[in-house]
């Protein structure tokens, strides 16, 4: 290949960057499609639009297919490889073994879901009242009607081939409410203004992106997009080596070494790091942002969104759990595991106790809780091992999800927006876009707080505040958002008054994803036979989200089964970051599992309630 035709396509792909590495963390972009742009490579500039621009009514929603190309792609097609390996398993009659797994978040059910596939008999404890850890939901005790209080703002991505294929095999794509091919940003300087990035139908990738992104000049300028080209150009040219190299410099450290704009940061980069990991881009590793890039830019529907239909357990969780337990499985609540029980001649595992007391002995054992959960009962006689010792170098970033009821319906975007505000990543207006929350005559927002800790970029350690500060820092925001219709400068016609609001921390939610972190992400099989470790820190390609917590469970079934059936092609354990390795450790003795609130368990927690 040429330079001159390297440098074509890596402009094709540049533009292409900007936006997809936006989705790789929460983000959804939706309104109405634009016709006009279905089937042609036309550069149409956009402008600024008004939020009221973009409204559109929930009555009837409509329920688009799953996008086609989906299940066309390389990945999805490896995805349901590995689904059916597990049939097969189950097929050829093998011996069944009883595992036990803690932990009942997606990562924790997709193991069981496997494993119950392939035959085995999978009994997975949950600590909480409720299943699905990260992607949890309650039914608001304060409420008179059926209102659900949400751990987090959940979007799902075309490129995220596992969850499709589990929502194939569970019967229940129909679940998920498609947005049309569209990304929306505020405009900083420009109140109740928004610009939108608009992906032509019919077109592949990754000239649909770089329509969509050209087509847009009210971010970046064109001289600034071209700008960025020398620092990615490597990408291109090098793959995964020099995306894996990069996990040691920060997206800042990055801009500066390739002498990127800085307009680049204050237009992009700061929404990205929020979006991706919650954290600054001064504190974000560059690796996150080019594996989401490298995941979204050859799948022309990878960057296309959805919303679930409804609250996440009952929606999600629940067909899971049933489709373990109708083929011999079993899920139980409120069952934390407290403590890791050896046998005295190897250290494998005996047994787990749960806090009542009770003593689980099975043949093989998953964690699929969080990393800083799991730290707290490593075993001593595992304690000086450098795999467990490395999670050391691992711990959750704060966030929190806000939900704000109105008594009118706001004029906002039908999906998720990017609010690039200092305090709030991204927002949606749950009565647009989601079935269950729908209403025509009142507004539901749910938004993402974030950076919220000095540890991930703020001034303010909001998780620490109370939740009237919480709250009225977010509806300050939203003046900007919503000029016309919240604030004391609406107009009192159109004013929009809070109703309720609720406020969820999660102190620990997806591992922080700093510089130098990704060498320390363990593999899912463990130096002990017996042992293997699940959660979406674990080492796969989808980093930290809901696809990335589906595939660790699933790859650690894959794991136990290839054990169990004597397959030594398996990828084994890998290898221990070299700084892990060359240190004597003492022993330690397990900090232990204390109090029983969801924070306790690595979940989100509204203040001041009692809830499961």
């Amino acid at each position: 290949m040429g330079f001159l035709t390297k440098t074509t396509t890596m402009m094709i792909h540049l533009f292409l960057i900007v936006v997809s590495s936006f989705a790789a963390g929460t983000g959804a972009f939706t309104t109405s499609p634009n016709p006009s742009n279905r089937v042609q490579l036309v550069i149409k500039m956009s402008s600024a639009v008004s939020h009221s621009d973009n409204l559109s009514s929930n009555s009837g929603m409509q329920r688009r297919p799953t996008p086609r190309r989906i299940r066309e792609t390389a990945n999805f097609k490896e995805a349901k490889e590995l689904s059916e390996k597990f049939k097969r398993i189950n097929n050829s009659g093998g011996e069944k073994k009883r595992v036990a797994i803690f932990g009942g978040g997606l990562s924790g059910l997709s193991c069981a879901k496997y494993l119950s596939d392939a035959g085995h008999i999978p009994t997975l404890y949950e600590a909480r009242s409720i299943l699905g850890g990260k992607v949890s939901a309650w039914k608001d005790p304060t409420s008179d009607g059926d209102d659900y209080i949400e751990t987090g703002l959940h979007i799902f991505f075309g490129a995220y081939p596992n969850i499709h294929n589990l929502f194939d095999e569970l019967q229940i794509q129909d679940r998920l409410q498609w947005a049309p091919h569209r990304m929306t940003f505020a405009m900083q300087e420009l109140p109740g203004k928004f610009t939108t990035f608009e992906f032509p139908d019919g077109v592949p990738a990754p000239f649909n992106m770089a329509a969509a992104i050209l087509g847009n000049s009210e971010m970046l300028t064109l001289e600034e997009k071209i700008r960025m080209v020398p620092a990615l150009l490597p990408m291109l040219l090098e793959g995964q080596s020099f995306i894996d190299a990069q996990d040691e410099l920060s997206v800042l450290q990055f801009m500066r070494k390739y002498g990127m704009p800085e307009r680049i940061n204050e237009e992009i980069f700061i929404a990205m790091g929020k979006a991706l990991d919650f954290i600054d881009p001064d504190k974000l590793s560059m690796t996150v942002i080019l594996t989401a890039m490298n995941r979204f830019i050859n799948e022309s529907d990878g960057s296309q969104t959805a919303f679930l239909d409804g609250n996440p357990p009952d929606r999600l969780c629940k067909p899971i759990k049933d489709s373990i337990e109708n083929k011999g499985g079993e899920v139980v609540c409120s069952s934390p595991v407290v403590e890791i029980q050896l046998n005295d001649n190897d250290s494998t595992v005996k047994s787990l106790r749960l806090a009542n007391g009770a003593e689980v002995v099975a043949d093989y054992y998953v964690s699929a809780v969080p990393v800083d959960v799991f730290k707290r009962i490593i075993p001593r006689q595992w304690s000086t091992v450098p795999y467990f010792r490395q999670l050391d170098e691992l711990e959750g970033i704060p966030v929190i999800n806000i939900q704000l009821w109105f008594d009118r319906k706001l004029s906002s975007a039908d999906g998720l927006c990017f609010s690039r505000s200092p305090l709030l990543s991204v927002y949606a207006d749950m009565s647009n876009c989601c079935e269950e929350y729908a209403s025509d005559d009142r507004s539901m927002l749910e938004l993402v707080f974030a950076p919220c800790s000095p540890e991930s970029g703020s001034s303010v350690n909001w998780i620490a505040k109370a939740d009237n500060e919480i709250v009225d820092a977010t509806m300050k925001e939203l003046e900007r958002l919503f000029p016309n219709q919240i604030g004391p400068k609406a107009p009192e016609e159109k004013r929009a008054n809070l109703v309720k609001s609720t406020v969820v921390r999660v102190p620990r939610s997806v591992y922080a994803a700093i510089p130098g972190r990704n060498k320390y992400r363990p593999s899912q099989e463990s130096p002990i036979n017996n042992f293997v470790m699940a959660g979406d820190y674990a080492s796969q390609k989808y980093l930290g989200s809901m696809e990335g917590a589906v595939l660790s469970g699933k790859l650690a079934a894959e794991v136990i089964c290839d054990k169990i059936s004597g397959n030594n092609e398996r990828k084994g354990i890998k290898d221990v970051h070299i700084s892990a390795t060359q240190q004597v450790f003492e022993e330690r003795e397990p900090v232990g599992i204390a109090g029983n609130t969801p924070i306790t368990f690595g979940g989100g927690q509204q203040g001041g309630c009692d809830h499961p």
